[in-house]
This record gives structure tokens, sequence and C-alpha cells, in this order.
């Protein structure tokens, strides 16, 4: 195992993760930002777009931004918020013991509010992040955040993982665990739906949220002959995303033609508002694992490391 803090690129720092059989990570500090994570062949999991700027104030174009206090445009703030916009600080406290029979390598992460943040949303926060890579390449990403506010007051958030998974063809790709569930389609102004497919497939621009989504999710890459894993606890909705040609061309920062090799399966809490009383903590986490086919079948019986 091996925790490393290095110079990434246009000089940002960050944190390299390995575990003992070669499975990686790294974490920019800015925007609390996983931005790799490759399995034991040394084969990248998560998409990142070439055209990614690494040029903050700039959110970083692909792997898992970090969606806190706000989801998209669900309140005044800028779309998903300020957390994947500031420079976050290695935790020296995380006051949290690594995961049970963990064998992995991990970083702790802290946010705290700024002058200027407190200024858009005038709240006390302490947000803790930890990432690791545990046995297999499992890559955990736990949140807590506590409020810190000293007047007494409350506030609520909404939140998201926007993780981008790297895939072959989204052609190819279905995402299963979702179906029968009620979604709002944010391309028909968020009105509410029902998913009738047996599996989410792609033949154009999708985004929707799915509601009370359960806890296991699989995305099966039938080119690529495996599945990558979402488990979720304390994050009961789940965004599908691509973005299609259109919408790809009109993107500075993303690829023509990128949109066929990623597809965005977020873990969040969106339709409910979480509310924190003052010191309150919440907790969301987050396991991706990789299983080498895609016979999953209807009843996701997967792997239950969380």
């Amino acid at each position: 195992m091996a925790v490393e803090q290095v110079k990434g690129l246009n000089g940002l720092e960050k944190v390299l993760l390995k575990d003992s059989t070669g499975c990686s990570a790294e974490v920019y500090l800015y925007g609390g930002h996983v931005t790799s994570w490759k399995n034991d062949k040394g084969e990248e999991l998560l998409f990142l777009s070439n055209k990614a700027l690494f040029e903050p104030p700039k959110a970083i174009r692909g792997g898992i931004p970090i969606c806190f206090p706000q989801f998209s445009n669900l309140g005044p703030l800028v779309a998903h918020g300020f957390a994947r916009n500031r420079i976050w600080s290695i935790d020296t406290d995380p006051q949290i013991a690594p995961t049970p029979n963990s064998s992995g390598s991990f970083v702790d992460l802290i946010l705290k509010p700024s002058d200027e943040d407190s200024k858009i949303w005038p709240h006390s926060f302490e947000y803790r992040l930890r990432v690791e890579v545990g046995p297999g390449g499992i890559l955990t990403l736990t949140s807590r955040i506590r409020n810190t506010n000293s007047d007494g007051k409350s506030f609520q958030f909404t939140f998201a993982y926007h993780t981008y998974f790297s895939i072959s063809d989204i052609s190819e790709v279905r995402v299963e665990g979702l179906e029968t569930l009620d979604y709002l389609d944010n391309l028909q102004e968020r009105r509410r739906f029902t998913e009738q497919g047996d599996a989410i497939t792609f033949e154009g621009e999708l985004d929707r949220i799915y509601l009370e989504a359960p806890r296991k999710i699989a995305i099966l890459d039938h080119e690529k002959n495996r599945t990558f894993v979402v488990i979720k606890d304390g994050l009961p909705d789940a965004v599908v995303w691509n973005p299609w040609d259109k919408k790809a061309r009109a993107m500075s920062d993303f690829g023509d033609e990128e949109y066929k090799h990623m597809v965005c399966v977020e873990a969040g809490a969106i339709e409910e508002a979480v509310t924190l009383k003052p010191s309150e903590e919440w907790t969301g986490r987050l396991q991706l694992s990789l299983l080498p086919n895609t016979h999953v079948g209807g009843s996701l019986d997967l792997p239950n490391a969380l």
C-alpha cells in the first residue's frame, strides 16, 4: 500500500493511492476530485475528458466531481455548488477509523467554508471526505458533512457523486437496477415518469434522476465484457446521464466524440434535500467495484462490501 502527495497538472496538488495488487486512484485537492481509478492491469476505469481543464475555478470534466451543497440548478447557487471548485486540505484529524478489515490505502480530506462561500451560502460546515482503494481495487468515497453553525440554525443541501465511467461504446452499455422506478426527466422540465424498460440503454441524450433507487446498480459493458457495480449508502437517488453528440459539441471542455466512451451514473440525495441541525452529521458513501463479466442477471446479486 502506498499514499503519495505529488504535483499534478498545472502544479495542482494530488494524492496517489495504490493497494498491494497494483490497483490505484488519484485525488486532486482541487475539488476533492477523484480523477483516476485503475485496476490491477493498469486499465483506467473512470472517464476523464481529453479537454478537461485543470484551471481553477473551472471544474474538472470527468472523474468524480462532488456536487455540494447543491445538485445542478436546484437552488440559488452556481450549478452543482462550490465544493468541486475549492481547494481542499489534507485532514490530519479525520476522527474516523479505517474501513473494517481494510488493507487498502486511503486519504482524508476536509473542506470548510471560506469567507467567499459564507457570502453565497451563509452556513458553517465541515465536510470530511475519505477516498480509499481497498482489496480487489474497490474504490470507496465516504463523505461526512457536519453542521457547525453557532447560531442554532439548521441548513439544507442536495448532493451527488457525479461519477463518469469509462466504457467501450455507449450503444453497447446497459444500466440495470433502476427498472420500474419513477424518475424526473431533466430533458422535459423534470416531469415525472416511470421507467418501462428492463434496463436503461442509450440511443440519444439521456438525463434522468431516478428516485428511491436501490442500494446497488450495475453498468454492463458488453464489448469489454465487464460490469461496474455501484453500491451507495445514505444516497436515495441515482442520476443517469449521457450528453450525446449535440450537447457534447457545445461543451468546450469535452471532445465532440467523447460521449461514446462515457456514462454518468451518479449516487445522490437530490429530490429531498438533506436537513442538518447544529452539530448533526450526515454520511453518504459510494463504493465502486468491477466484475470481469456482464452476466449479472435481474437479481443483482452483487458484491456487498459496504
